[in-house]
């Protein structure tokens, strides 16, 4: 968890405008995979708040060579503090993951069924992020990365999974692209929260192949369970 997101730019955009001003450039992705590129909040070097495309699979700026050997697209956020790969980015480089929602897969009966999460209101979700910057020995260009943080599931949404991503609300967003803020004062936000109410549906298998980028990926085969809001955890 979490392995796909959605983005549609329509309304996810709206989302964007209001929190930062700044406009969502890039194209619709029904079924955005680790290793590809997605458009990510972060702080630059002036202070101002930017909207910048990372690859979804965080690439240490000390690694030697790219690779996919170990699963760095999502971080526990109970250990990242202490991961040699996190550790930097939990302390100087964090982001904000504007989405449209996300999917997970539940297994039931010997079988895995794909589910889609999003918003039962908003125009799109945030999670919380780290982000890192890469270059090789041969001084290729600059590569920004970022990995997911994610947290125990909370007791309304772990039938589908027993994890879930950080999700922000949009204060507690501007919050974490602060840089003044010590991210050690931020850990409460990784506690199981659900800062929006949500709408959980069962979708087609059709969204289990990652080249599969059609509207078919999100289409319901079954009743939503909706969700409300929960902001406090219930663990």
């Amino acid at each position: 968890m979490c392995g796909r997101f959605n983005i549609t730019s329509d309304p996810l955009a709206k989302l964007l405008m209001r929190l930062v001003g700044l406009p969502l450039k890039g194209a619709d992705n029904f079924n955005l995979a680790p290793t590809e590129d997605v458009e990510v909040l972060r702080v630059g070097p002036q202070g101002e708040v930017q909207l910048v495309p990372m690859r979804w699979w965080l690439a240490p700026f000390w690694a030697k060579e790219l690779s996919t050997k170990y699963a760095m697209f999502n971080a526990r956020s109970e250990t990242a503090a202490n991961s040699a790969a996190f550790r930097e980015p939990y302390q100087k480089r964090r982001c904000v993951v504007p989405v449209s929602g996300f999917y997970e897969w539940c297994r039931e009966n010997n079988q895995k069924v794909p589910y889609f999460i999003t918003p039962a209101e908003h125009d799109g979700m945030l999670l919380a992020g780290l982000w890192d910057s890469w270059q090789s020995k041969q001084g290729e260009d600059e590569l920004l990365s970022f990995t997911i943080l994610t947290t125990a599931a909370h007791s309304e949404i772990e039938f589908v999974h027993h994890r879930q991503p950080v999700m922000l609300s949009a204060e507690q967003a501007s919050k974490w692209l602060d840089a003044d803020i010590p991210t050690r004062e931020l850990e409460y936000l990784f506690a199981s929260r659900l800062p929006m109410g949500l709408e959980v549906r069962p979708v087609s298998v059709f969204v289990n192949n990652a080249r599969n980028k059609d509207t078919r990926c999100f289409q319901g085969i079954a009743a939503s369970v909706c969700i409300a809001a929960q902001p406090e955890t219930l663990h």
